[in-house]
C-alpha cells in the first residue's frame, strides 16, 4: 500500500492512500467514511486534476477557465436543462410584491443570476418592477455563490416604493431570525431609454429582465382586481381592430409564476376594466427592439441578456409572442438568440377554459429568452 503522505493536501482532498477491503478490493464505503471525494459512486482522484481544476466538496470540479459563472462542471450540466420545473415559494414579502402583476420569484432570478454571472459582477434590470432581479442578486450572497451588484431602472415610483418596503420588512424578519440582511441594490427612477445613457459602455455583465407589455403599468393601476381574478384575461387593441389577449396576473398569493394569459369560448376579457394605450403589437415590438439596441452598448461582448416573456392565446389561436420578441430584438440589436428556457411552474392553478367544447391551454409556463451580446 502506498505511503499515507499528506492526507489533506492543499485543498483538503489530495490523498494517495488506497482504501481496500480484506480481499484487496476497493472499499467505497470506507472511502466515504474517511472523507475522500466521491461522485457517482466513484472516488475522485484529485491528483489527476489539471492545474486549472479544483475539486469543491459537495459541488464537483471547478474549472478556473470558466469566465461566465462560478459553477462546477456538474452544476453547469444541470443548468443547461432547457426546462426549469420549479415551484418557487411565495416568500420575500410576496404579499406586498404581488401588487405588481408581473413580479417574478426572487429565488428564480437568483438561480438565473448564478447561471450567467460570477460573484462581484454587475447585473442590470432595465424594467425592474418590484425588484425581483435586485432581490435575486442580493440572495446570491447568502447561498454561497457571492453577492452581485445590481442596478434597476423603473419609471413607476410605486414599484420602487414596493421594492424598498419589501426589502426593509424582509431584513427586519431576517434579523429577528438571527440571519444577516439582504444587501440593498441601486434602483433608479426614470425611463430606461434615458437612464441607460448614464451607464458606461461594457459596464454590465448580465442583463436580466421581465419586459413590460404595451400598457401594463396603466392596467396594473386601473384594472378591477375582482373581475380580473374571475376572467384571468387582458387585452390590447391592434391597428386592425383585433383584440389580443395580453398576459395578466390575478395577484393571488399562490400565483407566483408572474403573468398568465388565457381565453374562453365566450371571448371574455377585462378590456372594459382597463384603459388601453392603443399601442399596437407591432409598435410595441419596435419599441422593444429599440430599447435592447440601446441596452446592448452597456453589456460586455460575449455576455448575456436574459428576458422573461409569456406567450398568448387569443380567439382560439395560440400566439408565440416569445418568437415575435426574439425576432424583434435580433433584428434591432447586436444580440443573438442562444437559447429559450422554459420555466414550468407546477404550482399554477389550472383554469377550465373551453370545456366541454374545445381545447384551450391554461398557461403554466414562461419563456426565458437567452441572448448573447455580439462582439
Amino acid at each position: 500500500m502506498a505511503d499515507d503522505g499528506d492526507a489533506g493536501g492543499e485543498n483538503g482532498h489530495r490523498q494517495s492512500r488506497l482504501f481496500t477491503d480484506d480481499d484487496g478490493d476497493f472499499d467505497a464505503e470506507r472511502a466515504r467514511e474517511e472523507s475522500l471525494p466521491v461522485e457517482n459512486g466513484d472516488v475522485v482522484n484529485t491528483d489527476e486534476l489539471a492545474d486549472h481544476q479544483t475539486y469543491l466538496e459537495g459541488r464537483g470540479i471547478y474549472d478556473e477557465r470558466n469566465r461566465l459563472n462560478d459553477l462546477t462542471g456538474r452544476e453547469w450540466k444541470f443548468a443547461t436543462k432547457s426546462v426549469i420545473p420549479e415551484a418557487y415559494p411565495p416568500d420575500l414579502q410576496h404579499d406586498l410584491r404581488s401588487e405588481h402583476g408581473g413580479q417574478k420569484p426572487p429565488q428564480l432570478c437568483a438561480d438565473l443570476v448564478g447561471r450567467f454571472s460570477k460573484a462581484g459582477e454587475t447585473v442590470l434590470d432595465p424594467f425592474a418592477g418590484v425588484g425581483g432581479t435586485l432581490l435575486g442578486a442580493s440572495l446570491c450572497e447568502h447561498e454561497g455563490t457571492g453577492l452581485r451588484e445590481a442596478i434597476g431602472f423603473e419609471r413607476n415610483p410605486r414599484w420602487i416604493e414596493v421594492y424598498e418596503t419589501a426589502l426593509e420588512r424582509e431584513n427586519e424578519e431576517r434579523r429577528e431570525r438571527g440571519e444577516s440582511p439582504l444587501a440593498a441594490q441601486d434602483v433608479r427612477e426614470g425611463d430606461c431609454a434615458d437612464l441607460i445613457e448614464n451607464l458606461p459602455e461594457n459596464s454590465v455583465d448580465l442583463l436580466l429582465t421581465d419586459v413590460p407589455y404595451w400598457d401594463m403599468d396603466e392596467r396594473e393601476q386601473t384594472r378591477n382586481r375582482r373581475a380580473t381574478r374571475e376572467s384571468k384575461l387582458g387585452a390590447f387593441d391592434t391597428n386592425d381592430g383585433d383584440a389580443v389577449d395580453a398576459d395578466a396576473d390575478d395577484g393571488d398569493d399562490d400565483d407566483v409564476g408572474g403573468r398568465e394569459s388565457g381565453s374562453n369560448e365566450e371571448g371574455e376579457n377585462d378590456a372594459q376594466h382597463a384603459d388601453s394605450s392603443g399601442q399596437s403589437k407591432a409598435d410595441w415590438l419596435a419599441e422593444m427592439g429599440d430599447r435592447f439596441a440601446r441596452f446592448a452598448r452597456v453589456v460586455r461582448p460575449g455576455r448575456y441578456a436574459v428576458v422573461f416573456i409569456g406567450d398568448m392565446y387569443r380567439e382560439q389561436s395560440y400566439a408565440f409572442l416569445a418568437a415575435d420578441l426574439a425576432r424583434a430584438i435580433q433584428d434591432a440589436a447586436p444580440m443573438t438568440l442562444a437559447a429559450n428556457l422554459i420555466w414550468y411552474d407546477p404550482s399554477k392553478d389550472l383554469h377550465v377554459y373551453g370545456y366541454p367544447f374545445s381545447f384551450v391551454p391554461s398557461m403554466v409556463h414562461q419563456n426565458v429568452l437567452v441572448f448573447r451580446v455580439d462582439g
